[in-house]
């Protein structure tokens, strides 16, 4: 992006025009010879704009790969469904769809940066993009609540909580999520750089004071409420079977698994994207109010923003370990034989407290089990 910031210096006021992303083979302004360190250490730190290509070329393999693999046991192996697998489902079709749209991008971020493909597929792939951030960031979400209301209130749930409540709710997401990208349908635009076309992936100048405050209320409810309710899930899942000496071992693990991908998947791209993200809006803004920031300072943060995009995006290959982590019957994918019964499997997903002891029914004419063993008085 291209900053357009007010200052003085020299004899006077003067404009100065900041190109944002010198890695391509557009043509571009004149940087001031100030910013020249800046622009030599971003370019160090990032590369040529083909180690962008390249960090999409391996997502969308490995992505699609895992993704197409998880969907097709889903549908063929995992039989009958249980929640935990209806949520895992839908997270598979939101990584996948945005999958195949990555070579889109990967030949747009190839040098030169130039979008060939016309405003139709700019504004489709920004909104694809968005639908899987967020459709991922609610699914993982709804993985979690379903575990902790399996683990830490199981008989609350019982036989209350169904697959089709999970499908029911899972539309309600799907159509959430839709509602939240729509608008990027009208801010993503084709914008001229030079000989170059950039489809851009917030907004222009002119409709950044409109984009900024829908972007916050994305970061907001997109992204920390549903973060909120994944660590508390999290921490109550792991205060329950801390204290729970009925839970195996192997279970244990299995929880632990669970909470290492969950707090791992925002640790590095949810909220790392987020903040960058407004931070570089925010600084925009700056400019175009004529409050020149810190180029060097902007630089950073800009070149940090598009690696957590990225980071973003490989994210999606992380989903299919967390698949195996949330079904034990997925461990024997590649080991189980076709003919096996893997609906018991399916059924010991989800963790469940020990039954409780029972007395045995007492039968007539026999002795009460309470009273075996007592001696007879004469």
């Amino acid at each position: 992006a291209a900053l357009t910031c007010s200052g003085r210096g020299g004899g006077g006021s003067h404009d100065v025009r900041v190109w944002l992303w010198p890695l391509t083979g557009c043509t571009m302004w004149p940087v001031p010879a100030p910013l020249q360190p800046a622009l030599a250490a971003q370019r160090s730190w990032l590369g040529p704009s083909s180690s962008t290509k390249q960090g999409t070329d391996l997502p969308f393999f490995l992505a699609f790969a895992g993704n197409a693999f998880a969907i097709y046991r889903f549908v063929v192996r995992e039989r009958p469904w249980h929640t935990g697998i209806v949520y895992s489902f839908n997270l598979a079709v939101s990584d996948l769809l945005y999958a195949l749209s990555l070579p889109f991008l990967a030949a747009y971020y190839y040098p030169p940066k130039h979008w060939r493909y016309g405003p139709a597929l700019c504004k489709l792939e920004r909104f694809l993009f968005s639908c899987n951030l967020y459709g991922s960031i609610f699914f993982l979400t709804c993985i979690s609540l379903n575990r902790y209301l399996g683990i830490v209130h199981p008989l609350l749930v019982h036989g209350r909580l169904e697959p089709r409540h999970a499908k029911l709710l899972s539309g309600a997401a799907w159509l959430l999520v839709a509602g939240l990208s729509a608008p990027t349908l009208h801010f993503s635009e084709l914008q001229p750089r030079g000989n170059c076309t950039e489809c851009m992936g917030s907004a222009t100048n002119e409709q950044l004071p409109h984009y900024l405050p829908y972007s916050l209320f994305l970061a907001a409810f997109g992204c920390g409420l549903p973060f909120l309710l994944t660590l508390f899930s999290y921490a109550a899942i792991l205060r329950t079977v801390c204290r729970n000496p009925h839970i195996t071992r192997l279970e244990k693990r299995k929880v632990g698994r669970l909470v290492s991908v969950g707090v791992a998947l925002y640790a590095v791209s949810y909220l790392p994207y987020h903040t960058l993200r407004n931070l570089n809006l925010h600084l925009r803004q700056q400019c175009l109010l004529g409050k020149a920031p810190n180029y060097q300072h902007a630089l950073f943060v800009h070149s940090a923003y598009q690696l957590s995009k990225i980071l973003v995006t490989i994210n999606i290959c992380a989903h299919p370990l967390l698949y195996a982590a949330l079904a034990d019957s997925m461990r024997g994918w590649c080991r189980a034989p076709r003919g096996q019964d893997r609906g018991q499997s399916a059924e010991n997903t989800e963790l469940k407290p020990p039954p409780p002891f029972v007395l045995p029914a007492h039968r007539a004419g026999s002795p009460h089990p309470a009273t075996q063993g007592r001696p007879r008085r004469g």
